[in-house]
């Protein structure tokens, strides 16, 4: 039965903190993919493994999206959160170390464990819709989506300042940034565990059912199918934007660094890159909620396209052009990412949402890796621009599902 509204003040705390902790994370976030690649390409000798890390922390950030959704599910946001954040930062930690040591071993256990903090980061977005309303749920998302973006920017600006003190402490240069990010993602998880409070998933279950919920409502047939149906199609369009995105990202400061661009350009484009994934979001988060979830992810593929085109067409010499690329490859992301947690986000059951938006994540998690994993290989094997513009392509399989759900739904 329906309970008592949440006052809208409460609301508000609630994305405060989230917002200061995605300020943090996003700095954390961030300085890891600038150098992540260009790290194992140092220690490897190879570009064929330099995909190697992202896919790492890809798969590290599968298995913390089920850790922190199970204890999110059983004890609530804040403490699921604030561990998933802590893990991050003894995962950069760990990189440090291994940079130090000139480890690979120890480099690629570290990672996997530095993937805890992209998990939590992205999970954050859920617990800004959890007590929003129906018609805000999307504006709410982006809003702690948004936050990531100061944090984003800053962290790759200040990979050669980072990079540096880490000279200074008679580390390797490429260990700075990791510096940054266990501190942040350090900070990032106090603000959550002293400030998240009251907790919105358990507020949330407590204010719909006058009670703390312990039993699932199951749906009959016909609405199970329909919630399973919009889950899938949430799921896909956030996979598939997801895997093209870190294919083309990892590679880019890669391949910049193979045709002569120093450490300070592919960090800008990388900020401009985590810029596009983030800033756009109170715009977005708009449009999904005005105009709806469907056509936003149809955007997403359309973008993604015009990234990889971009991309691919880009002389290797032209920073702005590729930045520009970038721009549109955070762009789709965004798109795709806000109009796929909307439409999960809507369709699951409070009862069982956080460990539907863990399920989904997971799989999120997993395009990922594969993106990671392939990225590299491809361009050893037939160049970046074939990386660019398959990716490019591939953002195109959302549009089908998108098309015969809307279709379904005027009928």
């Amino acid at each position: 039965m329906a309970g008592t509204a949440v006052d809208p003040a409460v609301q508000r705390r609630i994305l405060r903190v989230l917002v200061v902790s995605q300020v943090l994370s996003g700095a954390g976030l961030a300085a890891g993919i600038t150098v992540g690649a260009l790290l194992a390409q140092e220690m490897l000798g190879s570009t064929g493994l330099a995909g190697l890390p992202s896919a790492l922390f890809t798969a590290g950030s599968a298995v913390a999206a089920i850790a922190v959704s199970r204890i999110s599910a059983a004890r609530g946001r804040r403490p699921g959160l604030a561990a998933g954040y802590a893990t991050g930062a003894v995962g950069s930690a760990g990189v440090i170390a291994a940079a130090a040591l000139d480890s690979p071993v120890l480099l690629f256990a570290a990672l996997f464990v530095y993937g805890a903090g992209t998990a939590t980061n992205l999970q954050a977005r859920y617990a800004g819709a959890d007590l929003a309303a129906p018609g805000h749920r999307a504006r709410a998302v982006s809003t702690v989506l948004v936050a990531t973006t100061l944090g984003g920017v800053l962290g790759p600006n200040l990979a050669a300042p980072t990079g540096d003190l880490a000279a200074a402490l008679g580390l390797p240069r490429l260990a700075g940034p990791f510096l940054l990010a266990g501190a942040a993602y350090a900070a990032a998880a106090l603000v959550l565990a002293a400030r998240l409070r009251p907790d919105p998933l358990l507020l949330a279950r407590a204010t719909a059912t006058d009670g703390p919920a312990t039993t699932e409502d199951v749906p009959a047939d016909p609405a199970a199918a329909r919630i399973r149906n919009r889950v899938l199609l949430g799921a896909q369009v956030m996979v598939v934007t997801q895997l093209v995105m870190v294919a083309v990202m990892t590679m880019t400061p890669v391949h910049m660094h193979d045709h002569g661009h120093g450490t300070a350009a592919s960090g800008l484009v990388i900020a401009l890159h985590v810029a596009a994934m983030y800033l756009p979001s109170p715009l977005t988060g708009r449009l999904v909620d005005r105009r709806g979830p469907l056509l936003v992810g149809a955007a997403a593929g359309l973008t993604l396209l015009a990234a990889g085109l971009v991309a691919a067409l880009a002389p290797a010499d032209s920073v702005a052009l590729l930045a520009l690329a970038l721009a549109l490859l955070g762009l789709g992301w965004n798109f795709g990412l806000v109009s796929g947690t909307a439409i999960i986000t809507d369709a699951a059951p409070l009862a069982t949402r956080a460990r539907t938006q863990g399920a989904v994540d997971v799989a999120i998690a997993v395009s990922g890796t594969t993106g990671g994993l392939a990225s590299g290989a491809v361009v050893d094997l037939a160049g970046y621009p074939v990386l660019a513009l398959g990716g490019g392509l591939l953002a195109l399989a959302v549009l089908p599902a998108l098309a015969t759900t809307a279709t379904r739904t005027r009928r």
